[in-house]
């Protein structure tokens, strides 16, 4: 049976995710496919999973069907051992309305927490690229019987205004003050380049957690937020400790890949976490058979290399069919076919793309279903490019789901 010492965990996935336009505009954020073969939810599951904790369920709102439908077919877990993960869909418990924000989320389905009943309960966000064992930080939150635990790592102090940004009391463990996204984030005191900031993942005392969200469920000045409010509340309290991420240790991790953590929040973001993937030796090594990455990908046959078809410095996924075509420095996902004297450079395809015969592609990213016609370039003149698809601050042409591109 499964143990009642392990803590209960939410997973947070009702993210609508503007700034990843137009790859959410049919879908979720925690469901944008990543890597070839995953979606983001199945980093969060992965490492809960391969920790013990399989007791979850993934709250949903924003255009859920097919992260519902990912959850549902994938992340089929024995309930002959107590073991589940089950998407739980917004439902207007508290009143006709939806969540206001991921407290609201949390207290509009307490009733999930009750049944359970658990001493402890995780809140982890569904939508990072990352390696962790969740149980090392439970393991410090038990030993130091505190309201709640925060998952926190070192990011540039330039970057932190984009953060939940951590200030330590003397101890280096208590949280001194939480300051959500600051124009002017303060520096950690032993590295003034960098700030230490949330992850987005809670560990919290049930009882805690219970009086807090009520409390903030009864303030008409709130957002109802757990980064804005809950913790901000608790840290005046006395209750937040911080968890530093560095001192997490994975089974199989290397030196290059250890500690890390991108939030893919945005275009640009999303497409340098896969750049990572790519490399000879990648910055994120999806092949750690100890911390699998797990998923299901449909059943397809191998990938095909034809009339000279090549891939350098590339993941390709099942079923893909390279007729001739060039693939460098990206990410293919499965089922993408490329035509004969057609170049891909330094981009994402997602499944089921096509790129005709002689097409040229560069930085860019094609979402599900697009199809290149033959001689067609994207990414090599951008005015044009903005015309007809979005192009991120940086340069990358983003194709949204099922377009065709014409020349």
């Amino acid at each position: 049976m499964v143990s009642r010492n392990k803590p209960l965990g939410i997973v947070l996935a009702g993210g609508e995710g503007k700034r990843l336009m137009p790859l959410t505009a049919d879908r979720a954020k925690p469901a944008v496919p990543f890597g070839g073969s995953y979606r983001l939810v199945d980093f969060v599951l992965s490492n809960l999973v391969n920790a013990g904790m399989t007791r979850i369920a993934v709250l949903t709102q924003y255009k859920s069907h097919s992260l519902d439908r990912h959850i549902t077919t994938t992340w089929r877990l024995s309930s002959l051992l107590g073991n589940y993960i089950t998407p739980v869909p917004a439902q207007q418990r508290l009143g006709p309305r939806w969540y206001t924000g991921s407290a609201d989320a949390i207290l509009q389905n307490f009733n999930l927490i009750q049944d359970e009943r658990p001493e402890h309960v995780l809140v982890f966000g569904a939508d990072h690229v990352y390696r962790m064992d969740p149980d090392q930080m439970y393991q410090q939150h038990l030993e130091s019987g505190t309201g709640v635990t925060v998952a926190a790592i070192r990011v540039k102090r330039s970057e932190a205004h984009e953060f939940g940004v951590i200030e330590l009391a003397e101890d280096g463990v208590t949280i001194k003050a939480f300051h959500e996204k600051p124009a002017n984030p303060p520096a950690m005191p032993s590295n003034p380049e960098f700030s230490l900031v949330s992850m987005g993942n809670y560990i919290f005392r049930r009882d805690a957690m219970e009086a807090a969200l009520l409390a903030d469920a009864a303030d008409p000045e709130s957002r109802h937020d757990i980064g804005a409010n809950i913790i901000p509340m608790m840290t005046k309290q006395g209750m937040a400790r911080a968890y530093d991420f560095a001192h997490n240790r994975v089974p199989g991790e290397t030196d290059r890949d250890r500690g890390y953590w991108r939030d893919v929040g945005t275009i640009d973001a999303y497409y340098d976490a896969h750049m990572d993937l790519v490399s000879v030796h990648p910055i994120f090594n999806l092949y750690n058979d100890e911390w699998p990455l797990l998923t299901n990908p449909p059943s397809l046959p191998p990938v095909k290399f034809a009339n000279y078809g090549s891939a350098q410095e590339s993941i390709v996924g099942a079923g893909s069919i390279l007729a001739g075509g060039t693939l460098f420095q990206s990410v293919a996902s499965y089922d993408v076919q490329l035509g004969q004297g057609s170049r891909v450079e330094g981009s994402v395809l997602m499944p089921s793309v096509r790129v005709g015969a002689h097409a040229q592609v560069r930085n860019a990213i094609l979402d599900k279903n697009v199809i290149v016609d033959e001689g067609a370039t994207i990414g090599f003149d951008l005015e044009r490019d903005r015309e007809r698809f979005t192009v991120s601050e940086s340069g990358i042409v983003v194709v949204g789901k099922g377009v065709r591109v014409t020349r």
